[in-house]
């Protein structure tokens, strides 16, 4: 279970009048981001509502879009057992007049049934500045991933990926072991370690969002892998 994902469009604030020097605007939507936030876990949906923009659009970091209607329907109190907290960080925001735009991270830390988690999400929020205050009419959130955690094989098992895979005749990727690590290049490019995520699935450290899957024949030799980038497969094949 996440907090923020679900309920990130909650961000808003009536404090600001349309007269408001510029350079207050920053410290208001803040503060009144971290007073929303502190309310997630409360399932408190009624400061939202007030001042929601009626027409806004929430892109949630799985990709769904929804209207305010579906965003206050999903608002509840955490259920017994979960618990959790959302700080406001690397708030930054830029006032253009009529609307003004801010860019943050959602730091959230919870306790789910007693195992900690901590997940991070870079939220842009877009508000529209009226005669009652600030309104938000359009929120994005994108998870800010990071590297699974690594194992250690055997060299005998790290051996059965070392060799040449080619996408196309003209496109290699090559594996090579260097002690107790594997490392990969593409072509002549800059060479790049591999770490074990799982048996048969390894990634680059730094680039959560892809994993190297890979393959098998039934005598149980490696046959090729493929790049797997957010479920969409790239096929390489193991030469000879």
């Amino acid at each position: 279970m996440r907090l923020w994902p679900i309920l990130a469009a909650a961000g808003c604030v009536s404090a600001a009048a349309p007269s408001a020097p510029a350079e207050r605007v920053e410290p208001v939507l803040q503060a009144a981001t971290q007073a929303l936030m502190d309310a997630v876990a409360k399932g408190d949906a009624a400061v939202w509502d007030r001042t929601l923009a009626a027409d806004m659009v929430y892109t949630a970091e799985d990709g769904a879009v929804k209207d305010k209607a579906a965003l206050l329907a999903e608002l509840q109190p955490l259920p017994p057992g979960i618990t959790g907290t959302i700080e406001v960080i690397e708030f930054r925001a830029r006032d253009y007049g009529d609307f003004a735009v801010a860019t943050w991270v959602a730091d959230e830390h919870e306790v789910y049934f007693g195992h900690p988690i901590h997940a991070q999400y870079r939220t842009t929020d877009t508000w529209r500045r009226t005669p009652g205050g600030w309104r938000l009419v359009a929120t994005q959130i994108m998870a800010l991933l990071i590297d699974p955690p690594a194992i250690e094989l055997p060299a005998a098992r790290l051996d059965e990926y070392v060799g040449t895979y080619a996408l196309t005749d003209a496109i290699a990727y090559t594996i090579r072991r260097d002690g107790n690590a594997l490392i990969g290049r593409r072509g002549t490019g800059k060479e790049q370690a591999l770490a074990v995520e799982a048996s048969d699935v390894l990634f680059v450290p730094g680039q959560p969002r892809s994993r190297k899957i890979f393959l098998r024949g039934r005598d149980g030799k490696v046959t090729g892998f493929v790049d797997r980038r957010e479920g969409r497969d790239v096929p390489w094949t193991r030469r000879p």
